[in-house]
């Protein structure tokens, strides 16, 4: 059993540590936050004992665990992997697992110089049952093109529109549409249709700069593919794979809970099944999986997926003038 520690104190991280524990193969054994009272509150609310601290040194030093989940604001994920990796330890990073090409070779590098060491990031869509199913028709069809949607207002917009700075809406902490929720599109679209040649980003800023809503164009050798990201409106409009005359609409491709493939003169069927009650079972036991059987040819299959990943992202951002303080 893996002995688990969290970088992160909020819902996310009690989403991951309920789906570890239930999955059977975590024991959560250690917390870190900068301020003892958080430690010891989410010990007490997902009911486990573990070492508790607020140095973050002392934690990595620690022989409390040996895997750690990072769920810090988006800035500090990379620093924080590096560090974790250095330490002898696997590594959990929510998305997006850094914020930029600078800070990319920066883990790259210290997890070649670790080899034995796993560094997953938590892009858990990847792992569930209906995104594999999508995945398999966009691998057995010809693609002509696809619009892919994930706008949802944050409840943190309404303090920045009150003057407030939330994490998620600043470039100092590495926030924005596309880091935030652009990273599943993107994810979704490297995973089903491949690397694109070219990728352009158009942002709405808002006045500090940042990227309230957004639209990525994928350039394929046969076919284009759009990608919006917002969070300052919400959408309900549903995501569309086309394929010749068929169109495959799936409902949210960060999590699909409805496949229909539209065919002329034929009525759509449902093929999406259930989905988990928690959303990240599937991935926790992948990583678990993983770790225990020492399969390196998955852990390295999943970094060179993330590193198509943020090279597009980034590479995208910076050209549409969003600049990060890891860009420099």
């Amino acid at each position: 059993m893996l002995k688990l520690g969290i970088i992160g104190t909020n819902w996310i991280t009690q989403q991951f540590v309920d789906a570890a524990t239930n999955s059977g193969e975590y024991q959560l054994t250690a917390v870190y936050s900068r301020h003892a009272e958080s430690a010891q509150k989410f010990a007490d609310e997902v009911g486990h004992k573990a070492a508790l601290f607020t140095d973050l040194d002392v934690f990595f030093a620690s022989d409390t665990f040996d895997t750690v989940y990072i769920a810090s604001p988006n800035i500090m994920h990379a620093d924080q992997t590096i560090a974790a990796v250095n330490a002898g330890k696997n590594v959990i990073v929510e998305k997006p697992m850094v914020a930029g090409l600078n800070q990319l070779d920066a883990v790259l590098a210290a997890q070649k110089a670790h080899p034995d060491v796993f560094v997953f990031e938590a892009a858990r869509h990847l792992y569930e049952a209906n995104f594999a199913k999508v995945s398999e028709y966009t691998h057995s069809h010809k693609i002509s093109g696809a619009t892919l949607t994930y706008m949802k207002y944050s409840s943190r917009y309404d303090a920045f529109l009150e003057g407030k700075t939330p994490n998620v809406f600043t470039t100092k902490f590495a926030g924005g549409a596309l880091m935030d929720l652009g990273v599943y599109l993107v994810y979704a679209a490297l995973s089903w249709f491949g690397v694109p040649d070219k990728a352009t980003y158009v942002p709405s800023k808002l006045p500090n700069g940042i990227d309230g809503t957004g639209v990525m164009h994928l350039d394929y050798p046969d076919f284009g593919v759009n990608l919006t990201a917002g969070k300052t409106t919400q959408s309900y409009l549903p995501s569309e794979i086309y394929s010749g005359k068929d169109t495959l609409v799936i409902d949210a491709p960060e999590s699909i809970s409805s496949i229909k493939l539209y065919q002329p003169d034929t009525k759509p069927q449902e093929s999406a099944g259930k989905q988990d009650k928690n959303p990240m079972i599937r991935e926790a036991k992948f990583f678990a999986d993983a770790i225990n059987t020492k399969d390196y040819a998955a852990r390295d299959a999943k970094l060179e997926l993330a590193k198509q990943v943020h090279t597009v992202i980034s590479t995208a951002r910076v050209a549409a003038g969003i600049v990060f303080p890891s860009d420099k």
